[in-house]
């Protein structure tokens, strides 16, 4: 299979509130995680990592002046590619040995995963999106090796519980355990601006419930706690962001599913 190499990897959009939002375009829509950035006083935040075929940090050195926490909303091979690069990474404690050994367990990419074949993840057929051929359409570099891909496990992991808070300086987030989807998904609420940080526990596209280690019962708590929270604007890990009404209509028509 011949790849073209891509001009650039990733691409960035300044967003309000100090948020930037970082994408892999030549990811097929499956695993283009949305990365965001968040410029804090004293450090600075990163919410997921995308794949980690390319170098994050260096792409981002421009935004990143400070020290960097860097959160995985959950441990699936889309969100934790570049957590490696960072010296200080979050995740929930059910979900800390997937981010410390990448273990195909909690990221969905076991001892037969093939990065020219999406369908050889432990992942279900998903209405509405293709999951099948490789996880890029495009290189990197010329140099680089799709066949050698492998996700690499971080260092420093600190294991949060629900109620923490993520303090970088002059701003906070709560963290929300939001089970569901995989065991250990949280999100990050920031009550001072109304942003909520919801990885994959809600976005504007088809929820994925019928993973290994998914629950229906936990997805359903979830959004009930996501809607009775003051929440002005979410900044998902799929698609675009949207406000407030977005939000509630979203949660009901999941509920609605789910009943």
């Amino acid at each position: 299979m011949t790849f073209t190499v891509a001009d650039r990897w990733f691409e960035l959009a300044r967003l309000a509130d100090g948020v930037t939002h970082i994408w892999e375009p030549h990811v097929p829509a499956l695993l283009r995680c949305n990365i965001w950035h968040v410029r804090g006083r004293h450090r600075d935040l990163m919410v997921d990592t995308g794949l980690g075929v390319a170098n994050l940090r260096e792409f981002a050195r421009e935004i990143l002046d400070k020290p960097v926490t860097a959160v995985a909303t959950h441990t699936h091979i889309d969100h934790i590619g570049g957590h490696y690069e960072f010296d200080h990474c979050i995740v929930h404690s059910c979900e800390a040995e997937g981010l410390r050994t990448c273990c195909g367990d909690f990221t969905l990419a076991g001892e037969d995963f093939d990065p020219f074949e999406m369908a050889s993840l432990r992942f279900p057929e998903v209405l509405g999106y293709a999951i099948e051929g490789p996880i890029i359409d495009a290189l990197p570099s010329a140099q680089f090796d799709l066949r050698a891909f492998r996700l690499r496990p971080a260092a420093n992991v600190e294991a949060v519980e629900d109620g923490d808070v993520v303090d970088i300086g002059d701003r906070r987030f709560e963290v929300l355990h939001l089970p569901g989807h995989s065991p250990g998904s949280i999100g990050l609420f920031e009550a001072e601006t109304g942003m909520l940080f919801s990885g994959d526990a809600l976005y504007d596209g088809p929820l994925i419930d019928t993973l290994h280690h998914s629950s229906i019962p936990a997805y359903v708590r979830s959004p009930e706690r996501l809607l009775e929270l003051p929440v002005r604007i979410v900044h998902a890990g799929h698609d675009p962001s949207f406000g407030r009404e977005r939000h509630v209509t979203l949660i009901k028509e999941a509920l609605q599913r789910w009943r």
